[in-house]
């Protein structure tokens, strides 16, 4: 028989990675208590169903026989079993769901902090084999994961529990069959245990052939999904500027066109499981039929009762159902082969691009007090040059306007100075503090308060609002004071312009050491800018500023300029 979804040695190395270290965490104690109350609560509905099982037959002959003693007495028992299999049913559901949940917690921690680290989440994008929507890895794919891993997981362990317990049951009851070939007739016994078992390898082995395209299917499905609502999202994030441009005709095309992908992927999964569904819906309607006919011969000729037809019946129904348990989650299985792919694939391209050169390899923290940098080179991650050999040095309190065409490298050279791109080679020395803080052209403003959104990263110590509201009043901003406390999306509130100034605010808050600025007054006029300029040198004196930027007028503010040509050149001078 050919192999089911995925199952072989690679697969199952895959799902042990990916489930080792929670099962060894600092929770491991909690989850394998957990897990061993589900597995004692499956068993005993396994055991439960046993009960039951002889119940049918003692119910059904007392019914033949007409004694009402024993048919009152046998509904009494069925009344306890009863309220015993609710109890163990809604519990071992529950508490499964609570060992999914927590499992799901600390593995959602574990891919954020491996996801933030390092800057892992913005050097995941430098690389070519970019993970494809990131956030859904964390955010659908680890529940899937957990979830369909449980699911599986506990489901296995009952077919095999209820295979065992019934498939002695089903042995007993089946008795011996006398099939005569000739002069020769064969006695097989058992035989109800042998065609249940053929039954469900013929319906394993169909099911296998009929939906193993699933697989491919729901992964791309995924993928396909999560592309569309990005899509959507960006619009969202980007609404002002392609309602100047009145793209919306233009992104229209662009919706449709990623969910064509959407629809015309899952109409293939539609095709496909239609014809899994009619499969597995026949093959479970026959089961219902298949073993009365299978009994009944021992029925007619009196060697069992009709209590024990029906009971050999509903044996019949346990094995066939345990060994069709690959049938059943067939589905399900060809899911969670593709969440595991698509997991590995992520946990895979982190630990690829953390091999990448780091800034940290050639960034060396002294106490000296300034910055110097010597034989750095920068390349693209293309292989081409775009900075060779630069020797620099700068001192608390310093400014350095980095100049040149677009494109020639000024703002690879901060995310370089910053250790943040890999592509690089070179002697770099920090001060001991590393007390940086970086002002972009666009500033982040993240989803909260106004006073949240001013105090972004996070302030060294506690910072007033009369504090906040006397930076606001220097960086031009009096009229958002009222407004500190209230939750908006700011990016959309605020103009450019404002945002950049909300960028200076910071500035002046935590009062780094260093300070890298890069195109940071690009949309606002020339006296704002030169009142922001001489803010930050009255008010941080001691603090050392890089800037990077096209306008001549700011030379005026720095005491040195670098020039860059992208081809690998540069040029000192001093203002």
């Amino acid at each position: 028989m050919r192999r089911l979804p995925g199952v072989n040695r690679k697969f199952l190395q895959d799902i042990w990675n990916l489930t080792r270290d929670y099962w060894h965490s600092e929770e491991k104690w909690q989850a394998r208590g957990l897990l061993a109350v589900i597995v004692t609560l499956n068993l005993a509905f396994v055991y439960i169903l046993v009960l039951i099982n002889k119940w049918f037959n003692r119910f059904y002959s007392a019914l033949q026989n007409y004694d009402k003693t024993e048919v009152f007495s046998a509904m009494g028992e069925f009344c306890l079993l009863a309220a015993f299999y609710i109890i163990v049913a809604v519990y071992k559901l529950y508490l499964r769901q609570m060992l999914e949940i927590k499992w799901r917690r600390w593995l959602t921690q574990k891919y954020l902090t491996a996801w933030l680290k390092d800057q892992m989440y913005y050097r995941l994008q430098l690389t070519d084999n970019y993970t494809d929507n990131p956030d859904q890895r964390i955010s659908e794919d680890l529940r899937l994961f957990t979830s369909y891993t449980l699911q599986l997981s506990v489901g296995l362990l009952n077919a095999v529990a209820t295979l065992a317990a019934f498939i002695a049951i089903l042995w007993q009851l089946s008795g011996t069959m006398v099939i005569p070939i000739g002069n020769h007739p064969i006695t097989v016994y058992g035989y109800m245990v042998w065609v249940a078992l053929v039954y469900a390898v013929i319906g394993t082995w169909l099911s296998h052939k009929i939906g193993k395209p699933l697989i491919g299917l729901n992964f791309d499905q995924q993928r396909y999904e999560a592309d569309f609502r990005f899509s959507l999202v960006r619009l969202r994030e980007n609404s002002e500027s392609i309602a100047f441009y009145g793209g919306e005709k233009r992104e229209e095309q662009g919706f449709i066109a990623r969910f064509g992908k959407v629809f015309s992927n899952y109409w293939q999964i539609m095709q496909r499981q239609k014809s899994l569904t009619w499969f597995a819906s026949g093959y479970g309607q026959i089961a219902i039929i298949f073993p009365l006919v299978a009994a009944l011969p021992r029925y007619f000729s009196k060697e069992i009762s009709l209590g024990g037809l029906l009971q050999t019946a509903q044996a019949f129904d346990k094995v066939h159902d345990s060994l069709s348990f690959l049938v059943t989650s067939y589905a399900t299985m060809a899911e969670w082969k593709a969440v595991v792919d698509r997991l590995t694939g992520f946990v895979g391209n982190m630990r690829e691009v953390s091999g990448l050169s780091h800034g940290s390899d050639f960034i060396r923290i002294g106490s000296a007090p300034g910055l110097d940098v010597s034989e750095l080179q920068i390349d693209l991650p293309d292989g081409r040059r775009i900075l060779s050999g630069l020797k620099l040095s700068l001192s608390a309190g310093d400014s350095l306007l980095v100049a040149g065409p677009s494109g020639s490298g000024k703002s690879t050279l901060l995310r370089t100075l910053s250790g943040l791109w890999p592509y690089a080679k070179g002697n770099i020395t920090l001060p001991e503090t590393k007390d940086f803080l970086f002002l972009p052209q666009k500033s982040y403003l993240p989803l909260g308060t106004l006073r949240e959104v001013l105090l972004y990263p996070g302030p060294k110590a506690p910072v007033t609002d009369e504090n906040i509201c006397a930076a606001m009043s220097l960086c031009k901003l009096d009229f958002l004071k009222e407004q500190l406390g209230r939750v908006e999306d700011w990016s959309h509130v605020l103009s450019l312009g404002e945002q950049q100034r909300i960028a200076f605010v910071r500035a002046l808050i935590h009062k780094p050491k260093w300070l890298f600025m890069d195109e940071a007054t690009s949309a606002l006029d020339e006296p704002t800018e030169r009142a922001l300029y001489t803010l930050l040198k009255e008010r941080l004196q001691g603090t050392a500023m890089i800037s990077v930027g096209h306008r001549g007028t700011l030379n005026s503010y720095h005491k040195k300029k670098l020039t860059l040509d992208g081809a690998g050149h540069w040029s000192m001078l001093n203002l």
